[in-house]
């Protein structure tokens, strides 16, 4: 399938919504989420309704806001996007449920931050369609029930143990995991992002970048939005030594770790000999806040087997600790 170019319009929708894909056959990699939630719409458009609610968790930037927008577009319905931060009182949820159109698609990101109330008042809305407003306090309260339109909620979380059993159970469409992408995937990605940039980037480019994309769709465009900056300002065309340059200015190294990961691995080397250290005592030491640590910087050391979690807590892992005396920008 051809790509589009980067026209005035898509300039004016901002890089990241150009670079997003809008059709099932540019999405890609997460395979078997794709085939199991379009089963799932096909039969809903069969029916002549709408699909059952659906949740999608896992780390930052593997696609999970982008399937909401094709879960919609699929349906041919319109995206009410919104968070759990943004919903604090039952107020806030009861005016986004009223309010939607028949066969809205309603996206909540980062849902496992709703508060527990905030959860109860949604099992009505997910299971029967309607929700249940208290009016009045004490003795002469009373429950009034409003129906709502069809609708199909999609959740969007990194922290899937925050959310309860309860509510998990309320997406009938399915909970599903979206996993980090494979270096062949991050090159298919990047490809099409130079593409639509209308970018020369030749294959030693592309792969640099995928190497050092952290297994990660959105940090892979952003990474080239970089370089591309890099290449522009230095007058100079893009290639492997470039992006090489670009990379040991920006302080990523050839695994796509920053000196934010450093520090973390340093920390638990040097403050904590090597570990067990609880995700306490490490943000305390880091100035960062339990979710940064838990999720922004350790799933990608995981994933690398720089560390390890145990019920004592972090530890620095043999591999750890010979990247630390390894250590190059390349």
């Amino acid at each position: 399938m051809s790509t589009p170019s980067l026209n005035s319009g898509a300039v004016s929708q901002g890089l990241d919504a150009a670079l997003r894909p809008s059709d099932w056959d540019t999405y890609v990699g997460q395979r078997q989420v794709k085939a199991n939630v379009r089963i799932a719409i096909d039969a809903a458009i069969k029916r002549g309704g709408m699909p059952e609610h659906f949740l999608f968790y896992g780390p930052p930037g593997v696609g999970k806001t982008t399937l909401a927008h094709l879960v919609a577009t699929a349906l041919g319905s319109p995206l009410k996007t919104t968070s759990g931060v943004a919903i604090e009182r039952a107020a806030d949820l009861a005016a986004i449920l009223t309010n939607l159109e028949p066969g809205t698609v309603l996206f909540i990101d980062e849902i496992h931050r709703l508060s527990h109330k905030i959860e109860e008042l949604l099992y009505p809305a997910l299971e029967g369609a309607h929700l249940d407003i208290v009016l009045g306090k004490g003795p002469s309260a009373r429950t009034v029930e409003l129906a709502l339109p069809p609708f199909t909620l999609v959740g969007a979380t990194t922290r899937v143990a925050n959310i309860s059993g309860p509510l998990r159970s309320r997406f009938g469409g399915g909970v599903y995991q979206l996993d980090f992408y494979t270096d062949e995937d991050l090159r298919d990605i990047i490809a099409r992002s130079a593409e639509i940039l209308g970018l020369s980037a030749p294959r030693e480019v592309v792969e640099s970048i995928a190497a050092r994309s952290r297994a990660t769709p959105r940090i892979a465009n952003a990474l080239l939005k970089r370089v591309r900056d890099y290449s522009e300002v230095h007058e100079q065309p893009l290639s492997a030594s470039l992006c090489d340059e670009a990379c040991k200015m920006f302080g990523i190294d050839s695994l796509g770790l920053t000196k934010d990961d450093r520090r973390y691995l340093e920390t638990l080397k040097t403050g904590f000999h090597g570990g067990p250290a609880g995700v306490r005592a490490l943000s305390a030491a880091l100035h960062e806040d339990e979710e940064t640590l838990e999720g922004v910087y350790e799933p990608f050391l995981l994933r690398l087997g720089f560390i390890e979690r145990s019920s004592r807590g972090r530890i620095l892992t043999k591999a750890g600790r010979e990247y630390l005396e390894g250590y190059s920008v390349y």
